[in-house]
């Protein structure tokens, strides 16, 4: 099975990825995440105004068969929450790059440092 995994991202081995435009990153899962989750009920995020490490945990994702843990890819101030996903949380399995992004974070540091992995690097992960 072939997953959609966006060249204009970065990705962390935990299966979130974000996307940096101007100091500000969106965070998300990816479709290969949301896939194994299968259909998310539940997502518990941060609150606008809350300081992120990469690396550390930000929420959680419940899905019919699991919960699972998230985690940031980068450090920073948390700019907006995607309410939408709090009435709707299966727009993460229906559009895990677009509508179903989580938060957006102003970067601490426009620096993301090597513990990110590319594009390719991730698809090699979870081929």
């Amino acid at each position: 099975m072939s997953f959609e995994v966006p060249e204009n991202r970065k990705y962390l081995e935990s299966h979130e990825w974000v996307e940096v435009t101007d100091g500000t990153g969106r965070i998300g899962i990816t479709d290969f995440a949301q896939d194994e989750l299968g259909d998310i009920v539940f997502v518990e995020l941060p609150d606008e105004g809350d300081e992120l490490t990469q690396g550390d945990q930000f929420g959680v994702v419940e899905s019919i068969k699991a919960v699972s843990d998230l985690y940031s890819p980068v450090s920073g101030t948390v700019s907006a929450v995607n309410d939408e996903l709090e009435s709707t949380p299966e727009l993460v399995n229906d559009d895990p790059f677009g509508d179903g992004w989580m938060l957006e974070v102003e970067l601490s540091d426009e620096d993301l440092g090597d513990d990110l992995l590319s594009a390719e690097e991730y698809r090699d992960q979870i081929e």
